[in-house]
């Protein structure tokens, strides 16, 4: 099987080094250069055609988010970012996930680069078989919430509670599914693979961007419809709490499937909620969701997956499409819609929560 080809861009000698060894160390990687700016990136790429690029998100000269808002619109080809854990490090790779970046690692914080570049031949790997569309310089990558002359008003919650597991190519389908809720949605729980350093941005993007309130989640903090709360990550995973009023709950526990917060913890704490809960799985490596998604809809629940043609990574749909988790494949234009129709009144009469 032919190696995933892989053009290192980073304005440190250190940085280009301490990737390349961690890539290199993997048999189906091949680091075929290194690129110290985007000038040199474009006359590499060009040369040696790579598969992958890993960029620095934060470079003298030209930015990395330049670079790749350029390079997607002209040439677009997947990208894994790789970005310090500080808050503008953070927010910077957060869009350039949006702008068509595959993933995103962080840089290491001390000595111990093993510990955080493990996961960045498998995130490469991953990245050489996702699907990358063109962007345009410009574009947004998300329409507005609610476009002049539509009201939100006319959304009535029936009840039902919804969570979502994504990953590889997610913050793009997550913005794609939020634009359309209102002020009002239903009351959303998101588990997204993504160091802890990051998700932080990615909420406080969605709730700067989109019409509901979107914010990690807090232990204790109630399903209450206009709100949407993002698994914390690090040391947690997001459930739903047991009791006469659901609420998010973060609980110690072991990685899942590789992954703290994973969305099968998630799935199965939400299979108590029956028939009042509406589980999604979106692009992503990998199989976690499936498992707990289909105790959801043994329970009830409606439960779909994204479809091939639309994800990024299609593994944990496909998992959850082939195990009968998922009842169907719903394109992601069309998820946030059909997430609406099944949660408003008028669609399916739901008893309240609490």
């Amino acid at each position: 099987m032919r190696r995933v080809r892989v053009l290192v861009i980073d304005d440190s000698l250190t940085m280009r080094r301490l990737i390349g060894l961690a890539l290199a160390a993997d048999p189906r990687i091949e680091v075929v250069g290194e690129a110290c700016n985007p000038l040199q990136a474009r006359h590499k790429i060009a040369d040696l055609r790579p598969d992958v690029l890993t960029l620095d998100v934060e470079m003298p000269d030209e930015s990395g988010l330049a670079f790749l808002r350029s390079l997607m619109a002209v040439r677009p080809m997947p990208v894994v970012m790789v970005s310090s854990g500080t808050h503008s490090g953070s927010a910077a790779a957060i869009e350039a996930l949006s702008l068509g970046a595959v993933d995103c690692v962080g840089k290491p914080a001390s000595a111990d680069t093993a510990a955080s570049f493990a996961m960045l031949p498998d995130l490469v790997a991953a990245a050489a078989c996702a699907r990358v569309r063109p962007r345009h310089p410009g574009a947004p990558s998300a329409a507005p919430a609610h476009p002049p002359g539509q009201s939100a008003a006319r959304f009535q919650w029936n009840g039902r509670v919804v969570l979502i597991g994504s990953s590889t190519g997610g913050v793009e389908a997550l913005e794609r599914i939020l634009m359309h809720y209102p002020a009002d949605c239903p009351p959303t729980l998101i588990t997204q693979h993504m160091p802890a350093e990051f998700l932080a941005s990615l909420a406080q993007r969605l709730d700067r961007t989109m019409a509901p309130r979107v914010a990690l989640a807090r232990d204790g903090a109630p399903l209450a419809p206009g709100y949407v709360h993002i698994a914390p990550g690090a040391d947690t995973h997001l459930v739903v709490g047991a009791g006469p009023t659901p609420a998010c709950l973060l609980v110690p526990g072991e990685k899942r499937n590789c992954h703290r917060p994973s969305a099968d913890v998630l799935f199965e704490s939400a299979a108590r909620l029956g028939p009042r809960a509406v589980g999604v799985v979106l692009t992503g490596m990998g199989v976690d969701g499936a498992a707990g998604l289909l105790r959801m809809r043994m329970a009830g629940a409606l439960c779909l997956a994204q479809d091939r043609e639309s994800s990024v990574v299609w593994g944990m749909p496909r998992v959850a499409l082939e195990n009968g988790a998922a009842e169907r494949a719903v394109p992601l234009l069309e998820l946030g819609p059909e997430i609406l129709r099944a949660t408003a009144i008028g669609n399916r009469q739901m008893a309240r929560l609490g």
